[in-house]
């Protein structure tokens, strides 16, 4: 594979915008190709970037070497499919799919075929700058809140899928344990879904989280407290705050760290250096989005027994 790697972006939206401008910018790629079923919507994100428009998936695949699948997330399992079927290397946004049977196909079908599988999780990036994933001890409580206001972006999944994900990614990322119960209630309100969500999960060392969400929220609130037998951690996402009584030497100023400010960017950047071989891994790999999928799966049955 050449040096500069030819990136393509399924999905002309916002998020496909913001992967089609990482490609553009970040060494050792480009922006080769747009794909949407939306031909104006394609053009308008690729032409100003250097790239080309695609209405047909076949000829898109043909004009890149990486692929990143930003299109609605019910779509994501099919386009990752495909995108593996025509031997790219992709980059999925959250979720990796929407049911369990594809995120395993598209696990399935990149070890057979030898192909780079990454997810963005991009909260990951924040907890690596801060040294979390370096504690020296498990944690023992976890409590995250997710809040935002009303948006169109991603009703086509309920909030869990849409939210709560990435703080289902982040406690299995710190715990060495698995899940074992997940309980939860919700609101239904204006998509028609799952609009707010509280959800407890128990690992199987006795590891408890507590997740709460909402896309229905007067004001944007992102907090998580991490409880250890040593202290706690508490995190401010908006606002970078940071208080540590564990004695341990993370750092309170990771937001200033490069990563940090361009979470997007360094996932990419993650990813496209895997897929060089100069890494062994992306930041979040197609098992871990698995995990954090199987589980948000799991507390949405357990919000339909709950009514």
């Amino acid at each position: 594979m050449s040096q500069i790697l030819r990136g393509g972006v399924i999905g002309a939206g916002v998020f496909g915008a913001h992967h089609a401008r990482k490609y553009a910018s970040l060494p050792g790629s480009v922006l080769s190709a747009v794909y949407d079923v939306d031909a104006q919507r394609a053009a308008a994100l690729a032409m100003p970037l250097g790239g080309r428009a695609f209405g047909d998936l076949a000829s898109f695949f043909a004009a890149v070497d990486v692929v990143t699948v930003a299109s609605p997330a019910v779509l994501h399992g099919e386009h990752a499919l495909a995108a593996l079927a025509a031997g790219k290397p992709i980059y999925v946004e959250k979720p990796l799919a929407v049911s369990l049977d594809d995120a395993e196909r598209i696990q399935a079908l990149a070890a057979q075929r030898d192909l780079v599988v990454a997810c963005g999780h991009q909260e990951r990036v924040l907890f690596r700058a801060i040294g979390l994933f370096d504690a020296p001890e498990p944690p023992l409580r976890l409590e995250a809140v997710r809040h935002g206001p009303v948006s169109d972006r991603s009703l086509d999944v309920s909030v869990v899928l849409d939210l709560m994900i990435h703080d289902l990614d982040l406690a299995l990322a710190l715990s060495p344990s698995e899940a074992v119960t997940a309980e939860g209630e919700g609101v239904r309100d204006y998509s028609g879904g799952w609009d707010a969500a509280r959800a407890e999960v128990t690992f199987a060392d006795g590891f408890t989280a507590a997740f709460d969400v909402s896309r229905m929220a007067p004001e944007r609130k992102r907090t998580m407290r991490v409880v250890y037998a040593a202290g706690e951690v508490e995190i401010d996402f908006v606002s970078r705050a940071f208080r540590n009584t564990t004695g341990w030497p993370l750092d309170p100023d990771f937001a200033e760290a490069p990563a940090v400010k361009d979470t997007l960017g360094a996932s990419v950047e993650s990813f496209l250096n895997a897929v060089r071989g100069d890494a062994p891994r992306p930041e979040v790999t197609a098992a871990e989005a698995t995990r954090a999928l199987d589980l948000a799966l799991a507390i949405e049955q357990a919000l339909e027994e709950q009514g």
